[in-house]
């Protein structure tokens, strides 16, 4: 029974290394081109925490650590080339600061991105990916998303609350589109559903639409390509895929939606080799791998009006497993190696797997 199971389900969930630790990471990201990973959180005096890890035979250990005054919500590489390494931090007092991994003390560039505390996080033209400049998304409690180039003080575009009694949280926040040097979007989801796709190049809001549950998590299947899929992630365990190349006037982009979890499902963070396949990090210490399969056609013409409207697909699930009895936080695939992750669990401990046979997919 169990020969046939791996020969007709390859892939499978192997926890690879795990280490506690004494604050509640929020991130872990692993360092372009390397066998390390950074981990960013809160300790208990409210001080932040920014370690880095590195795999060395069989262990996780500590290569640098620094204590921030203020906590650490969340992290990205997205806008660091690999030879710099420099790592973006969203801080519980709502700065913005950028930090070289050789010299973690002191950041290279730091500002006062928004008023509460940074929720989420993004960043583009880096990672020797894509084009166009080097810009970091920051979402925060007081309702704004604001872009920035770290060459400029002053954010280089922002989407805020129209009046100060009608403020959302924003949860998360994502580029894409950055197909060429001039275009790129910005997608946010907010806590009461709201979704906003903002076109950076002509500043302009393409696409507004309410899922009806708080969005914790969102991601384009690939940053540095004409909008494919957005994938989102929300409270109450479910997760939506969007199809982003066929735009309806009336209905907007189609979308599906699966429930999986009872509990919020925290991210979705498809793999750096294969676009089709994505994680999901649940509330319940569940992680699980999807597979998107495409419909025959993506696109039908509406036979009264002649309009093109998208066809969705369906979510195949590849593997799961349970890993932690707390929430996964954070997750992040290695771009080097194929189906090797890290992780950050609310349970204080950061974790290593490693999810087989993804080439067979």
């Amino acid at each position: 029974r169990s020969m046939s199971t791996l020969v007709t389900k390859p892939q499978q969930v192997i926890e690879h290394l795990a280490q506690s630790v004494n604050y509640t990471p929020f991130t872990a990201n692993w360092v372009p081109c390397s066998a390390r990973f950074a981990v960013c959180g809160v300790h208990p005096r409210g001080t932040g925490a920014l370690q880095v890890f590195k795999m060395q035979k069989g262990k996780l250990v500590v290569q640098a650590e620094a204590e921030k005054k203020s906590g650490i919500k969340c992290a990205t590489f997205g806008a660091s080339f690999y030879e710099d390494r420099h790592l973006a931090c969203g801080g519980y007092d709502g700065s913005l600061n950028v930090f070289d991994l050789e010299r973690i003390n002191t950041p290279v560039f730091t500002a006062q991105a928004h008023t509460s505390i940074v929720n989420c996080i993004d960043g583009c033209g880096g990672l020797n990916i894509g084009f166009g400049a080097p810009e970091i998304v920051t979402g925060g409690r007081d309702g704004c998303v604001r872009v920035w180039d770290v060459r400029q003080a002053e954010p280089v575009a922002a989407l805020e609350p129209a009046s100060s009694s009608q403020v959302r949280d924003c949860w998360a926040v994502c580029f894409g589109n950055s197909f060429n040097d001039q275009e790129r979007a910005v997608c946010c989801g907010y806590d009461n559903g709201d979704i906003k796709l903002l076109d950076l190049r002509m500043n302009k809001l393409l696409w507004e639409v309410n899922v009806k549950n708080g969005i914790v998590g969102m991601q384009f299947d690939r940053k540095e390509i004409n909008m494919n899929k957005l994938v989102l992630t929300t409270l109450e365990g479910q997760v939506s895929v969007y199809d982003m190349r066929t735009f309806h006037k009336s209905e907007g982009y189609a979308g599906m939606t699966k429930k999986i979890s009872k509990s919020t499902v925290w991210s979705a963070n498809h793999l750096p080799q294969n676009r089709d396949v994505f994680s999901t990090a649940a509330g319940n210490g569940v992680l699980s791998v999807w597979q998107y399969e495409y419909p025959d056609s993506r696109k039908i013409k509406d036979a009264d009006t002649g309009e093109e409207r998208g066809v969705t697909g369906k979510l195949k699930e590849v593997c799961s497993k349970k890993v932690s009895d707390q929430p996964i936080i954070s997750f992040d695939w290695s771009r080097d190696k194929l189906g090797l992750a890290c992780m950050a669990c609310l349970d204080q401990t950061v974790r290593v797997s490693i999810v087989t046979k993804l080439n067979l997919l």
